[in-house]
């Protein structure tokens, strides 16, 4: 009887643990607005060309959504696409508004045909196929370097492509819960909060590209928006080694030693200003950067995104190591 209750409180303190947890989505619309709350969403199903994967939710850092061709509508396309050529001028005209009109789904299928040896444009040049496409490509926000594929992030580091196959996704956001149709989305940013580690988000800071004087990607975009007055809570550990810097060894706090030494040297400072190797933060994209060091207790001072670096103003790709950095926002 006491085995029974013990694995019954057991299980209890495990559920209570895990339902704490929190994941929180920030969707770019292709409208260019943005759109975050929380969802039920726990794994991520990609096909890929490999099979399939089952990734949790909390390894995922981001999603691009691609554009998936639709090949149902092939023999309907390529039909429309004929009737471009027809002498009979409403006949043209008709396929063309027929062609404008049809899903997202349907450019990459126009384009396999548009670029294919067999296709043939014809004489006629006032319905043209290219102009209709450039037509449904606006009408659904679609750019011209599309991917074909979703590309799935796994925790900031690998990048898998392939299909995540849904219809919407619903949010439950401070203006109430929102179903967001798939054909809508542009991208999708993950966020994880783990009640084990006291609902702090992880991030890892790579020493190959986030630099803070690597003006190509070198600040880490979290996701994650302060508010002036919040509190924010930033625990740094880790090790890079800066090619740039003779390939002396640093950690979040500064602490440094040479590529032949034994110990570290401390280089901690009581400025805000960072030294070499501190692991950074700013608020906003032209916000001004901060120590974070191992540790940071603060408040945000401004409103906007938060971003993360490890400071040093020469970069260099030859870079080695990464910095785990766990933020809490309260």
């Amino acid at each position: 009887m006491k085995k029974a209750v013990l694995l019954l409180l057991i299980f209890t303190v495990s559920f209570l643990a895990n339902s704490q947890n929190k994941t929180e989505f920030t969707l770019s619309l292709k409208d260019g607005s943005v759109v975050t709350g929380s969802t039920k969403i726990t794994k991520i199903t990609l096909v890929t060309d490999y099979g399939k994967l089952e990734i949790p939710i909390k390894n995922v850092t981001s999603i691009e959504l691609g554009l998936h061709a639709d090949y149902s509508q092939k023999s309907k396309i390529s039909n429309l696409i004929k009737q471009l050529s027809n002498s009979n001028n409403e006949i043209r005209e008709n396929a063309y508004k027929a062609i404008t009109t049809l899903s997202a789904s349907a450019i990459p299928i126009i384009e396999e045909i548009m670029f294919s040896s067999e296709y043939d444009p014809g004489e006629f040049s006032d319905f043209s196929l290219s102009t209709a496409v450039n037509e449904l490509k606006s009408a659904h926000n679609v750019s011209d370097n599309y991917k074909s594929k979703d590309i799935v992030s796994i925790d900031y580091e690998y990048n898998m492509g392939g299909k995540y196959d849904f219809k919407t996704i619903e949010l439950k956001t401070e203006y109430g819960t929102l179903t967001i149709p798939r054909a809508k989305i542009d991208k999708i940013d993950v966020m994880f909060y783990d009640a084990s580690d006291g609902g702090m988000k992880t991030f890892k800071l790579f020493a190959t590209t986030h630099i803070s004087g690597n003006n190509n990607g070198g600040w880490l975009k979290t996701g994650i928006m302060v508010k002036k007055g919040q509190s924010i809570d930033i625990i740094s550990s880790g090790e890079v080694t800066f090619a740039s810097l003779s390939g002396n060894k640093y950690k979040p706090d500064g602490a440094y030693k040479g590529a032949t030494s034994d110990k570290f040297t401390a280089n901690v400072s009581t400025s805000t200003y960072p030294v070499y190797g501190n692991a950074v933060f700013k608020i906003g994209e032209s916000g001004t950067s901060k120590s974070a060091g191992a540790k940071y207790k603060g408040k945000a001072d401004a409103n906007g995104m938060l971003y993360f670096s490890i400071y040093e103003t020469v970069y260099n790709a030859s870079n080695t190591g990464y910095y785990i950095v766990k933020l809490k926002i309260r």
